[in-house]
Formats: structure tokens, sequence, C-alpha cells
């Protein structure tokens, strides 16, 4: 005599699943209907898709396979609410979720632009890259950090093919953040690895601040500072490079991400050639640059500066430099000692008297 069996019973000794909210899984279409679309999904019965949640509008047909999430696995009617609209996006985010683990590297276009990024959608998914997420090639290096320069460099990155990483995949809170600096971070290291301090190397300027200019060298950044453009004393780094400029500068540090590099070293230091001009104990004319509470610095030649201490103003006591010196004015000075391995030259102005 066979024993009583329960539908419960009978679903829990077999081996197929129990259906659960969010589970996506395949189907075939049994009728496609006004408002609603039913789906065989095998040994776990049957369920409905609502119109509203049909992907992308599409025009289904009879025995036609789709993947559909389950929204509710059993309704009062004993069918699965379905949606395959949430499948495909359901899907996108375990697709995205597998790239982020295994770091994968993926092509996308940016279909918008604001101030603080790219707006990007992968497998019907929106996210946003950062700009401080860029590579070198499409950092937006402006002067000042202009925001509509910085808005028309970002807008022209709209529907370029960029390669990029996955930086943060959070279906829960919604969240996706790519990075074009992780993409090409393993090729970057292999590039720094191939530097020396020392090297000679070709870039394209990207930037010139305040501070200095910034060079994209094969895709790795590099920043001249100011001091370091010329031998001369650079009060603006744009009367000496400009965006776009092709240039050959030396390394001369590697940082973690960004090389430093010299324009200047690039030539000899006229320093050494003028500074022979000038002795100890003879006169000379020189043109006053700078005026600070302890003295005052002195242009002899284009590239040779000197220092006047307030003690050689005057021999008065609390001399006041702003009222002795004006800049630019030229005056009469002696040499008071001549360093050339500390690149000092100290004058007097009350010796000259």
């Amino acid at each position: 005599m066979s024993k009583n069996v329960t539908m419960d019973e009978l679903l829990a000794s077999s081996d197929v699943e129990q259906l659960k909210s969010g589970d996506v899984v395949e189907g075939k279409v049994l009728s496609v209907k006004k408002h609603e679309v039913w789906i065989d999904l095998g040994a776990n019965g049957i369920g409905v898709v609502m119109r509203r949640e049909v992907s992308g509008g599409q025009s289904l047909e009879k025995g036609q396979e789709v993947t559909v999430s389950v929204v509710d696995p059993e309704m009062e009617e004993g069918h699965a609410l379905l949606s395959m609209k949430r499948a495909v996006k359901d899907k996108g985010w375990d697709e995205l979720q597998s790239a982020f683990e295994n770091k994968e590297t993926v092509e996308v276009q940016a279909y918008d632009a604001n101030r603080g990024g790219l707006l990007i959608e992968l497998e019907g998914i929106r996210g946003f890259m950062p700009v401080s997420q860029l590579s070198a090639d499409h950092y937006p290096r402006v002067s000042g950090a202009d925001k509509e320069e910085i808005m028309q460099k970002l807008t022209a990155l709209i529907k370029k093919p960029l390669t990029v990483r996955i930086l943060d995949v959070n279906r829960k809170d919604n969240k996706l953040i790519f990075s074009e600096k992780e993409a090409v971070k393993d090729d970057m290291q292999e590039r720094f690895e191939k530097l020396a301090v020392g090297d000679v190397v070709e870039g394209v300027v990207t930037g010139v601040i305040d501070f200095g200019a910034f060079v994209n060298v094969n895709g790795i950044e590099g920043l001249i500072h100011s001091s370091e453009i010329s031998w001369e004393r650079v009060e603006d780094p744009k009367k000496y490079v400009k965006n776009g400029d092709n240039i050959k500068a030396k390394i001369i540090a590697i940082d973690k991400d960004r090389l430093s590099l010299s324009l200047k070293q690039m030539s000899e230091d006229p320093w050494l050639n003028e500074v022979k001009e000038f002795k100890k104990g003879s006169m000379v004319e020189g043109r006053v640059t700078r005026i600070t509470p302890f003295g005052a610095f002195v242009q002899l030649s284009p590239s040779v500066e000197a220092l006047v201490h307030v003690s050689e103003m005057s021999d008065d006591e609390g001399t006041d430099p702003e009222k002795v010196f004006k800049v630019n004015e030229t005056k009469q000075f002696k040499v008071l000692d001549v360093d050339t391995e500390s690149r000092k030259i100290a004058l007097s102005l009350k010796d000259a008297k």
C-alpha cells in the first residue's frame, strides 16, 4: 500500500530548488496577451510577466526562450510573478560584480558629463567615473581650475571609447564607480620600470599652472616645477611653455605615479659662465627684483641674482629695506663675496657709497 505524499514533500525530495525572490531563471513563452506574457518555467511551474516589465518593449513569440527575474515566487493564484526588465538588470549586476572581482578591464563610452566626472552606462546599469579616476591622457589640466574649461574637456570625452576597470560596485546602494587610472595601472607600472632618474624623455604639455607645467609622457604624468623650467627666475610658467608643446625633459625624480621633470637641465647652467664676470671687491650695477625684511635681491645678469643683506644697506640700525629700495630700480653695489658652490653672491650698498 502506497503512502500519501504531499506536494511540499515531493518538492523537498526532488532536485529542483524552490524559486526565491530575486532568482534569475530561464523559461519559454507560453502565450502572449495584451497585458501579460505567460512563461513556462519547467519544473518550477508557470509565471507571468506584466507588459510593463517586458524588457525594452521587445516583441515576443510563443516558444521563445527568455530570461526572467522572480519578483514573487508564489502569488495567491499559485503562479510566480516575473520581470524581464529586472532580469536584465540583475544579470547586469552579476556580470559587473564578476568583472569587479576579477579586475577585468572593459571598454565603455560616456553618455554625459558633469563637472565631477563622466556618466557611463554598462550592462544596463548607470555608473560614474570621477575626474580623479581619469588617466593622464584625459585628465583635464587647466589653469586656475577654470570650471568651464574643465567641463569642455570632459564633454569632449563623451562617446569616446575608454578602457576602464570597475572601482566599486554595490547593488544594494545602486552604486557603480569606474576608473580609467586603474585600467592602465599595470601597463603604467611596466613603463615606470623602464625609466630611471637622469633619462631624457619626450612629452606633450597638457596643462600650465602657477607652479609649473604638467606633461604627458607616453601616458605617464610628469610635472615640471617652475623652478625647473628655466635657469632664470620663472615668475610666470606660461611665458616659457604652453599647452600642446612637444618638449624634451630630464627625469629628476620618480614618485609613485608621477615623474618629476626638468626642462632647464637640458641645457648648460648659464650661471656658471655669467658669475665669472663678478669678482670679490669689484663694483657692479644691478636691478632690484625683490624686497624682503632681511634684505633685497638684485639681478646682476640674466641668470645671476645676488643678495644685499639689511646690514649692508646702511650703518644705521633698524634700516627698513622698503625705504631704501624700490623694485626695478638700478643701483651700484660692491661685491662682498662670491660662493660658486652655494650659488650665492653677497653685495653691499653702503660700501659702494
